[in-house]
């Protein structure tokens, strides 16, 4: 089966799960937050419907993202799924901002004297569910992102990851309101707030990257030293020089001009690049764009 084809549909089925897992959790802690008087409950629902729109974007994404080269987009439409990460992250922003102005609204709200309602049992219950059920879905869906080095599903993971950690901050703080008493009902916002700051972390890191990609941002030094001891290994080139390297969504761009015998035949010389080629794709995927200018040693 084709490599294309086979990824889309890992992502396809990753993604389906996340968003089955997302609708049973966002109705339940939706139920559990109203009967059990929660507000921080009904915050993380909202939270959790929040992913069903991310994986939304994952997967009207990939169906773009894993399109053959065609006259208008030379070198595939990997870039859409970067833009997919991009959309997420700030679907991260947006729930972290939620997060905190809520979380600060009910922190000035207790300092102002308002006591804040406790929360009933079926709250604590939906808050341990919804982080064992997210963190097993964050590490199943960032598996599956690293092995097919799709940056969206990563993203999307992480996703589930703040979803897991709203969670704890939410029992947390349910926690402290169900067992502690009117003083420690401060806990709940407070943890939210935590939280939040940690989704904003997040995101910035994801957009970071991401945005270096769209701004054709070189890969990491390293990684060009991997790609110029690959090509040195061949006795018959040397010095080679202008690499450029580039990220297009999961695949990696590599451009670089090498120095043969001026005596070598044409022949020869193309049969040399085919083989630089097939070790770079052997080290960082068969999808690996490779360009090899061929000159003469001086």
């Amino acid at each position: 089966m084709d490599s294309a084809i086979q990824r889309k549909k890992e992502i396809y089925r990753v993604t389906g799960i996340g968003m089955v897992v997302n609708i049973v959790l966002s109705v339940f802690k939706l139920i559990a937050g109203i009967v059990g008087r929660s507000g921080a409950i009904v915050a993380d629902a909202v939270h959790s419907f929040s992913d069903l729109a991310t994986d939304l974007v994952v997967l009207g994404f990939a169906r773009i993202s894993t399109k053959p080269n065609d006259a208008n987009h030379n070198y595939g439409h990997g870039k859409y799924e970067t833009l997919a990460t991009i959309l997420i992250s700030l679907a991260l922003l947006a729930v972290g901002t939620g997060i905190l102005l809520n979380s600060i609204q009910n922190i000035r709200s207790v300092i102002a004297g308002e006591i804040l309602p406790r929360p009933g049992a079926i709250a604590l219950i939906a808050a341990v569910v919804s982080i064992v059920a997210k963190e097993i879905l964050y590490r199943y869906t960032v598996l599956v992102g690293r092995r097919i080095n799709s940056s969206s599903v990563i993203a999307n993971a992480w996703h589930h990851r703040s979803d897991a950690l709203s969670s704890v901050g939410t029992l947390l703080g349910v926690g402290c309101a169900y067992f502690l008493g009117e003083k420690w009902r401060i806990a709940d916002p407070i943890a939210a707030l935590l939280v939040a700051l940690f989704i904003f972390k997040i995101a910035y890191e994801m957009i970071r990257d991401r945005l270096g990609e769209l701004l054709e941002q070189a890969l990491p030094t390293q990684t060009e030293q991997e790609i110029r001891e690959i090509i040195s290994s061949s006795s018959e080139v040397s010095e080679p020089h202008n690499l450029r390297t580039r990220r297009i969504g999961s695949t990696i761009a590599i451009d670089v001009h090498i120095r043969v015998d001026p005596d070598m035949t044409v022949c020869h010389s193309h049969q040399l690049t085919i083989d630089i080629e097939q070790k770079l794709k052997q080290k960082f995927g068969d999808n690996t764009l490779v360009t090899i200018h061929v000159e003469p040693k001086k």
